[in-house]
């Protein structure tokens, strides 16, 4: 029980959460559901949803029963072993949940530039990283190379105390939250003292060619025209590039025109470059997401 249920309860709280209408108490071996009817029979599916999951893998996590409640109706998440993208930490299963995700990684895989574009949630950079990751451990590249521009999203962050790593790690902790759940600990420490995983703003790139290795620019929207060609032209030998951006997040300056959206208008139809579309349907976060998304696409249409 106190694997299923969590430290502290936690497992069981993050599905009240999910309901704050109803209460959950657990007590022993016991769970008590007060609320509203249709409330009680949801939860309870819920429950029976997360009890096969954890006898199924031994384990239960707050991103397993994150996946569950953000399903529209809760049934088993199917795991195709022929999809699976690679194993991560605790037992978290990577592989596309949709459509367009399973589009984007066959991009990756058939292309040596991929461009991923869609609105956030929607697993462009997750399975980016999850795409290089598996490529390293299967020694298809050597190294990884993981690159983004720091521009600050809508509010001045002012002066950052601290070294260059300390005031840029802020702005790339979505990737490092990425590789956590992917790496052993003690496998991403001895990859990154070795240089073997990388992580560093754009500015960085220029002068270099990038052989033998995953090169991903994540927040792309937010790149210049001149930023992403001097990028792009990074390309060497046994390499791939996958670029990553939300067109509706541009933190630019109003008159700078986005490097990204420039090239997908370009390279469109270029032998070698892929390039997908993500939307609000293939969001795998909290189910509200999905529904903040679409209001904003209303809105931006009127």
């Amino acid at each position: 029980m106190s694997g299923f249920f969590g430290q502290g309860n936690c497992n069981i709280n993050q599905v009240a959460d999910a309901y704050p209408s109803a209460r959950i108490i657990a007590r022993g071996d016991q769970l008590k559901i007060i609320g509203p009817d249709e409330h009680i029979v949801k939860i309870a599916d819920l429950i029976e949803l997360l009890l096969d999951h954890y006898n199924r893998y031994g384990k239960l996590l707050t991103e397993n029963i994150a996946d569950y409640i953000s399903l529209e109706e809760y049934k088993e998440i199917p795991i195709n072993v022929d999809e699976v993208i690679l194993y991560g930490n605790r037992g978290i299963i990577i592989q596309p949940k949709s459509k367009h995700q399973k589009a984007l990684v066959e991009a990756i895989a058939d292309h040596d530039v991929t461009f991923a574009i869609g609105p956030a949630g929607t697993g462009k950079t997750y399975l980016s990283v999850a795409m290089a990751v598996s490529a390293l451990k299967n020694k298809i590249v050597k190294k990884i190379i993981i690159t983004r521009p720091v521009v600050e999203a809508g509010e001045s962050l002012g002066f950052l105390p601290g070294d260059l790593k300390e005031k840029i790690d802020p702005y790339l902790r979505p990737i490092y939250d990425a590789l956590e759940d992917m790496l052993p600990s003690e496998k991403l420490s001895n990859y990154f003292e070795n240089n073997i995983i990388e992580i560093a703003p754009l500015a960085f790139m220029r002068g270099r060619t990038l052989s033998n290795a995953y090169v991903l620019l994540d927040e792309a929207q937010n790149t210049t025209p001149m930023q992403l060609k001097m990028f792009l032209t990074r390309l060497g030998l046994k390499s791939k590039m996958i670029i990553t951006g939300d067109m509706s997040q541009v933190d630019l300056p109003s008159k700078q025109k986005s490097g990204l959206v420039q090239a997908v208008q370009m390279f469109e139809g270029i032998k070698g470059i892929g390039i997908v579309s993500l939307e609000g349907a293939d969001v795998q976060r909290h189910k509200v997401v999905k529904r903040i998304i679409k209001a904003y696409e209303i809105e931006e249409e009127k």
